[in-house]
This record gives structure tokens, C-alpha cells and sequence, in this order.
């Protein structure tokens, strides 16, 4: 059911907004900047957070994750941190266009600059759907909005597991949506931040084909021992979704 609210709206030029399948929530956002994509979604389902918990998203956009997390969980407050102004001001509206201005606030800045802007050990729980390209060489503009979503061009992965093992108390989880081709490299960097990983689920469109997508949960300074989950299948047949996906979605 349509939201209210959604008839006062303030909508800049090339702007649109889009219902979210949960508690009428809905979302701004540019598709000429950036929209979010699956992955988003998909972290949002794979995420555990208990009643009462404080959840920081790093790099959160336009806002998807914090909205979709305050829709599917008991968390008692939400934070997106954006480096991209006009992504973060997006955000904080949709903030305020669904009433939550209780539960989420939306911070501009800087991933590398969290320890300045946050306490140490002040969330329970810390959520990020990061650039999976490495750097932004080649690139014609590495400043366009769709560049910097992609390619690690204001922060690397580094940058950001380093952010969240400052922003967790011991015990606390790291949650984060990635590519495959990365794993190695992931895993080693999470252990070099006292971020265990803990839990692994691979992503394929089809079944018989190679992941495209790999969720993890990280905890920090967990015990060493991970468990592979079953994989996340999307497609059971050319655009037609799998139950669990239908689910995650809340169709």
C-alpha cells in the first residue's frame, strides 16, 4: 500500500520514487546518478541483527539498506555514512519522507574519516555494499556518481574493513556483499582487521551457472571457523524468481 506521504514528496529534476515492497516504504533516487541494484537487496536479507541493536551502513547511497533494515528488523537505530553529497541528501529525504527521522539518520562523509566522525565500538552491527571494482583507472570521469558506486575510486575495501572493526565492539558483525573474484584477497583483509569470518553464501543466477555475488558475515575478534551456506539461487527460469528471492523481496 502506497505511503501517504508520498504525495508531498520534493522531487528534484530527474528524479523519481520507488516503493519498496515493505511497510510502504518508499525511495528517491536519479537513475542518471545511480540506482540500487540486487545486491543491495539481497545483503538486506542475508543480514542478522538482534532487537535493540545499532546499525551503521557504510557507503549507504541513496539510503536502501537503512530503510530496508528498519522495515525487516528490530534494530534500535540506523546510520548511513555518504561521501557523495547529492546521494546523501537523496537519502536523508527519503528519511523524511517515510517518518523515520527517529530511527535513521543519514551522515555525509567520508569512509576513511570514521574514527573521527564515530566512537569507537559504537555500533553493534555494520553493513556495506562497497565499489567491487578495483580503482578507477581508465575511467573519463572517476568522479560521476555510477564511477564511484563502482570502482574504488574514494575508498578501497581496505578502507572499509578498516572502518568497521573501529566501529565494532568485540562480538559485533560485518556484514557485506561482494564479487567472487575477490575472495581471496576479502578474506585475507578481513582477518588482517580482527573481522573473522564467520558466514559465506555464494550468489548464482542460475543454478548451473558460476556466482556472480558472495555474502559474508564477519565477527570481530570471532574464533576461527566458517560455515558455507547452501548458494542463493536467483533465477528458476528465465526472469522468473526463486521462492527465496520472492521472499527477500517481499512479494
Amino acid at each position: 500500500m502506497q505511503n501517504p506521504n508520498w504525495n508531498e514528496a520534493e522531487l528534484k529534476e530527474g528524479e523519481r520514487l520507488d516503493e519498496l515492497q515493505r511497510n510502504g516504504y518508499g525511495i528517491i533516487q536519479d537513475p542518471g546518478r545511480f540506482c540500487f541494484g540486487m545486491d543491495a537487496v539481497l545483503l538486506s536479507g542475508f543480514v542478522r541483527i538482534k532487537p535493540g541493536e545499532r546499525v551503521m551502513d557504510l557507503g549507504t547511497g541513496t539510503g536502501i539498506l537503512p530503510l530496508l533494515l528498519e522495515a525487516k528488523s528490530g534494530a534500535s537505530h540506523l546510520t548511513g555514512l555518504e561521501i557523495q553529497p547529492e546521494s546523501a541528501d537523496m537519502a536523508a529525504r527519503s528519511v523524511r519522507l517515510n517518518g523515520l527521522e527517529d530511527k535513521i539518520r543519514i551522515v555525509e562523509g567520508d569512509i576513511r574519516e570514521a574514527a573521527d566522525l564515530f566512537p569507537a565500538a559504537s555500533f553493534d552491527v555494520v553493513t556495506c555494499n562497497p565499489p567491487y571494482m578495483i580503482g578507477g583507472h581508465g575511467l573519463k570521469n572517476p568522479d560521476a556518481p555510477k564511477a564511484v558506486a563502482r570502482h574504488e575510486v574514494k575508498c578501497t575495501f581496505q578502507d572499509v574493513v578498516r572502518a568497521a572493526s573501529w566501529l565494532l565492539p568485540p562480538g559485533g558483525g560485518f556484514f557485506l556483499v561482494h564479487r567472487p573474484f575477490r575472495l581471496a584477497e576479502i578474506m585475507v583483509t578481513l582477518c588482517g582487521a580482527a573481522l573473522e569470518p564467520k558466514r559465506l553464501k555464494m550468489v548464482h543466477a542460475y543454478a548451473d551457472r558460476e556466482p556472480s555475488m558472495v555474502l559474508l558475515e564477519a565477527r570481530k575478534g570471532g574464533r576461527s571457523r566458517l560455515t558455507v551456506e547452501k548458494p542463493l539461487i536467483i533465477y528458476r527460469a528465465p526472469s522468473v524468481y526463486t521462492e527465496e528471492i520472492c521472499d527477500i523481496y517481499g512479494y
